[in-house]
């Protein structure tokens, strides 16, 4: 099966960059993830992590 699409990509003229693109894509993510996680507010971390235990008024959204 990998040698059908070997095959078939080998004859794409700059097919070599779309893995580093990926790569980089990928990279850059979750360099900004991490970044962000890094530099929230603990109040605000605190907050989402209580919102599925707060049961006030959930009936109001249904």
């Amino acid at each position: 099966m990998l040698k059908y699409v070997k095959q078939n990509l080998e004859h794409i003229d700059g097919v070599e960059i779309y893995p580093i693109i990926s790569l980089l894509i990928f990279f850059i993510f979750f360099v900004g993830l991490f970044w962000w996680v890094y530099t929230a507010k603990k109040e605000h971390i605190i907050e989402v992590s209580n919102l599925p235990l707060d049961n006030q008024d959930n009936t109001e959204l249904l």
